[in-house]
């Protein structure tokens, strides 16, 4: 194998491709991003067996084509160090891989190709062609309220359920719930679950740009995979059956708040300064036109805050973790979150004020 490529082009693919790899891998292979040179292109794919991510680069000077393995990280942070002006010259040699870029030339370790595992294909059910843009936000709407090492292995992921006029995200860690949801027509007759791991949804995050061009979703009995421009991503699916989240979506609560988004935000993490900080709580004052928030700690230190708010209804006092409340106000992506509230033992729902589309169910907290 031996090609020529501009730094430039090799960068930001082999960036993204090595996010995929894990540090610690009980395989030596799967540290090694797979270079496959071809014509005028160059692949590269990174795995860590749940999930993959192949990129291609055109044009590409292949001199001699060929596939090999070389350690992701070392590569990558070679590249990033090189100086922008000379192009890359790659050129496999025996078992040694030889990179050099004007005056300077570095010697990397390979594996075999053949050792470098595929995640399996399997039988495509149907597929979607969404704007990048649109599955991105609802990633980024939802994906903060994952577990991550919940024993309830179904919760370590985000469930993407499609349905003859809907796309929803959701995802629920057991204390908060989130969905983001997207009417379009999906041509599917029965809804369909799935449930993507967390690497998986934090990769896509990464990969998707805020665009209007198109990702084409394809869901498989056990893999989904997207393709979004040049790269391709793979992601095994969990199996499981994920919670009906409909029953824990609050209805009929009769005290609705509304309230400055950054305002509020700044204001529950003043508070949480001082909150216990294992468990967070904070506590809350509903009064007509003022939001109190309290704190308190072990060491008896206390914060005390108020805000103005939009509220006409009963007093109310109720307890949350400021974590969960701060996670929810850094997706709403409007001015204005309208919160609803029915009394101090039931969750509160809360949303941007003119937005239906993403929903947030925070669990109260006994303080």
């Amino acid at each position: 194998m031996k090609l020529t490529i501009s730094r430039e082009s090799l960068l930001a693919p082999l960036q993204s491709i090595t996010g995929v790899v894990e540090r610690k891998q009980t395989m030596p292979v799967l540290s090694n991003v797979l270079l496959v040179a071809d014509d005028d292109s160059l692949t590269l794919t990174g795995t860590n067996m749940e999930v993959e991510l192949v990129g291609r680069i055109q044009p590409v000077h292949v001199d001699q084509p060929g596939r090999i393995t070389v350690p992701a990280r070392k590569l990558s942070d070679i590249c990033r160090a090189l100086g922008e002006e000379a192009p890359i010259e790659l050129a496999l040699e025996g078992d040694r891989l030889h990179l050099r870029s004007g005056a300077s030339h570095f010697t990397l370790s390979t594996l075999p190709a053949e050792h470098f595992p595929n995640v399996e294909e399997d039988a495509e059910s149907f597929r979607l062609e969404i704007p990048q843009k649109d599955v991105r936000h609802m990633l980024e709407a939802t994906g903060f309220a994952m577990a991550q090492q919940d024993v309830r292995y179904y919760l370590n992921g985000l469930l993407l359920e499609v349905s003859p006029d809907n796309l929803r995200a959701v995802a629920t860690d057991g204390h908060r719930l989130a969905l983001s949801g997207l009417d379009m027509a999906t041509g599917i007759e029965e809804p369909r679950q799935l449930i993507v791991p967390r690497k998986g949804v934090m990769e896509l995050v990464r990969l998707l740009d805020d665009v209007a061009t198109p990702a084409t979703l394809v869901f498989g009995d056990n893999h989904l995979r997207v393709t979004a421009g040049a790269y391709t991503f793979t992601s095994k699916l969990i199996e499981g059956r994920f919670p009906d989240y409909n029953r824990v979506i609050p209805r009929g609560g009769d005290k609705q708040m509304v309230a400055d988004r950054a305002t509020l935000k700044n204001t529950l993490q003043r508070a949480g300064i001082l909150s216990h900080e294992n468990i967070r709580g904070v506590r809350l004052n509903l009064t007509p036109g003022q939001l109190q928030i309290f704190a308190n700690n072990p060491d008896q230190e206390q914060a005390e805050d108020a805000l103005s708010v939009d509220y006409d209804g009963e007093e109310l006092q109720i307890g949350f973790n400021v974590g969960y409340l701060v996670d929810v106000l850094n997706a709403v992506d409007e001015d204005q979150v309208l919160m609803t509230l029915s009394d101090a033992n039931s969750s509160a729902l809360m949303q941007a004020q003119h937005d239906e589309k993403s929903l947030y169910v925070v669990m109260p907290m006994r303080l």
